[in-house]
């Protein structure tokens, strides 16, 4: 009796899109056009790929759509721009993983850091902050003023007038800072 009221089951198969030959020869052709204006766009060979690749699933994904359209490159070029568009507003685009973070050692004395640490920390905070992406991290000029968005000018002259100051705080200390 229950067979009566149950319909037979039916297996459901998972339906494939065969790779139809149209856009595997669009995709063979425009490939590296599509990976050379991604790497353009993002100045990093392995992210231009990631962007490649995406943009031909989209492709791929949208063929009926997009073989409609009357320049097929310029709306692969749309879609690949769309792609890295999105690629950037993440948050996660713009993260960096920093090295290994270690503080120099300062084989002189630990009471001598600690009082340049002080006079660091009297400092306004820009000033600060370019004092200590151009001498503790490193950074070109032209690197900090980017990072803080100020221009070229303000750092060299911030820095000038940070190092006075500085100089100025720690006189009683300057023989023991510079004693080689």
């Amino acid at each position: 009796m229950l067979e009566l009221l149950e319909p037979p089951v039916t297996p459901i198969r998972a339906t494939i899109r065969p790779v139809r030959p149209d856009f595997a020869g669009f995709a063979h052709a425009t490939t590296a056009r599509l990976h050379s204006s991604a790497f353009q766009l993002c100045r990093d060979w392995h992210l231009a790929q990631d962007l490649t690749q995406t943009t031909l699933t989209k492709l791929f994904l949208s063929w009926e759509r997009a073989v409609d359209s009357d320049n097929l490159v310029a709306y692969a070029q749309k879609v690949l721009l769309r792609v890295y568009l999105d690629h950037r507003r993440r948050r996660s685009s713009t993260e960096t993983v920093p090295g290994e973070l270690r503080e120099p050692v300062y084989s002189i004395s630990p009471e001598l850091r600690l009082t340049l640490l002080g006079a660091l920390s009297r400092l306004p905070v820009r000033d600060r902050a370019i004092v200590l992406l151009r001498y503790f991290a490193d950074h070109s000029v032209e690197q900090v003023a980017q990072e803080l968005d100020v221009p070229i000018t303000v750092v060299k002259s911030q820095t000038r007038r940070s190092l006075i100051k500085l100089r100025h705080m720690l006189r009683t200390e300057r023989p023991t800072l510079f004693a080689t």
